[in-house]
């Protein structure tokens, strides 16, 4: 981390960070029911937008605005005034902005560049530059200095990140053509037949006065909501807009798959994201907890284990957050299992993902069975390789058995899974929401 005061490079102090977190995150189920996706917990101790703000700092840039919109309050206490990352400054420092009623009478963000838009009065008010728009729900490393003195060196306009990925993918994001300079020829936002493979990652620098103007030029007639639909594409012919390659780690982990994939792929021996990187430091804001305890019965393999965690059972590649217990006689396998959460005495866990503060109770069994392709009934788009969801504060009966791609809604209780036979819930199931689901 930079000292306090000090900037790292040329012109990092006239750079002013917005990241947009108010995304809902549909596609993590309930794991976003009750938070903003950029602060779902990920590798047992962080939440995703830890990332990006640990890159901010990391990447000497203290000025960042977070702007939020769905369900921001955990958001909110989680980042509170950024001492964590070094951003509780009389100068500079974390601003966390919601939607407000304008004259116009907006509210909601219609767009990430509706977003920036209705917050230009405080983008002003910081006399920057240059802007950096960066998305708070990505799992990646990034020295953003770099690609500021790309920008410069370039006299760009607008800048924008990308990474190649394979062709087949290439349909999912907005892809970008480029000369021999690696100046943007060509802008298309998820394309059918995908012109190359350099896929941007919603990562942009703008000269400030450029933004402005291709904001605002739209008006009421022609509103710019969004970067990727509106914005971008209007640049290409008129200003400078260059490509900046980044070649490192980068994940989107907007899927239940990706999310437990990627928590997952830490565990190897020699994982894609480093966590130990002295020189690059993720930080985040830690609850003081008791180091982890793992008793004399206890057995784990290849897993993270967090602060606070007591351990007399088996873990076995998994993930394990902060206070959570696994009793005598309990297992868990192949999962992630988040804050507080008690996996009673033999109780097993295989192949899921448990959010906070969940009660698997004595003898239940979350993941049972061989039927993995039974797809959930309510959510076959998110449930559909095995994997069993459980949301915050649910509690799972004594010696109740959850099948292959269950779907349990959060804050359940016994009593809603009192219409299912035989104390088990078969694969594909759901237990919850808008009422018990055989």
């Amino acid at each position: 981390m930079v000292p306090r005061g000090s900037t790292v490079g040329c012109g990092m102090s006239n750079v002013l960070a917005i990241i947009m977190a108010g995304g809902r995150g549909t596609r993590l189920s309930v794991l976003s029911e009750h938070r903003a996706k950029p602060s779902v917990p990920f590798a047992a101790k962080y939440r995703i937008i830890d990332f990006t703000l640990s890159n901010c700092v990391n990447s000497g840039i203290y000025n960042i605005a977070v702007l939020t919109q769905y369900r921001p309050h955990s958001l909110n206490d989680h980042i509170r005034i950024g001492r964590p990352w070094d951003l509780d400054r009389s100068k500079g420092g974390v601003r966390l902005l919601q939607p407000y009623e304008s004259e116009s009478g907006d509210i909601w963000y219609r767009g990430t560049a509706d977003a920036v838009l209705q917050n230009w009065d405080f983008i002003e008010s910081q006399h920057p530059e240059r802007v950096l728009i960066l998305s708070g729900d990505h799992i990646y490393k990034m020295n953003y200095q770099k690609m500021i003195d790309f920008h410069e060196r370039n006299k760009a306009d607008l800048t924008v990140a990308v990474m190649e990925v394979p062709m087949e993918e290439a349909s999912r994001f907005g892809i970008m053509e480029v000369d021999e300079k690696f100046r943007v020829v060509r802008f298309v936002e998820k394309p059918k037949e995908p012109p190359s493979n350099l896929a941007s990652m919603g990562i942009y620098v703008f000269n400030t006065n450029v933004l402005r103007e291709r904001l605002m030029e739209g008006g009421e007639e022609n509103p710019r909501e969004d970067f990727g639909k509106h914005v971008i594409p209007s640049m290409i012919d008129r200003d400078r807009v260059f490509a900046y390659p980044f070649e490192g780690y980068w994940v989107d982990v907007g899927t239940v798959q990706s999310y437990w994939e990627t928590n997952l792929a830490l565990l190897s021996s020699n994982p894609p994201l480093n966590l130990y990187d002295k020189e690059w430091v993720i930080h985040t804001r830690s609850e003081e907890r008791p180091p982890a305890k793992i008793t004399p019965e206890a057995v784990v393999k290849q897993s993270l284990v967090a602060n606070g965690a007591t351990i007399h059972g088996r873990v076995i590649h998994s993930v394990i957050s902060p206070g959570v217990y696994v009793a005598h006689g309990a297992e868990v396998r192949d999962s992630v299992v988040m804050t507080d959460t008690w996996i009673g005495p033999g109780a097993v866990v295989d192949r899921a993902i448990i959010d906070k503060e969940v009660i698997v109770d004595v003898g239940a069994q979350v993941g049972v069975g061989e039927d993995f392709d039974v797809p959930n009934r309510e959510q076959p788009d998110k449930l559909y390789t095995g994997l069993t969801l459980v949301g915050k504060g649910a509690r799972i009966p004594r010696g109740f058995q959850l099948g292959r791609n269950v779907l349990v809604h959060s804050f359940v209780v016994e009593k809603d899974f009192e219409g299912f036979d035989g104390r088990e819930v078969p694969s594909g199931g759901v237990v919850g929401g808008k009422g018990v689901r055989k």
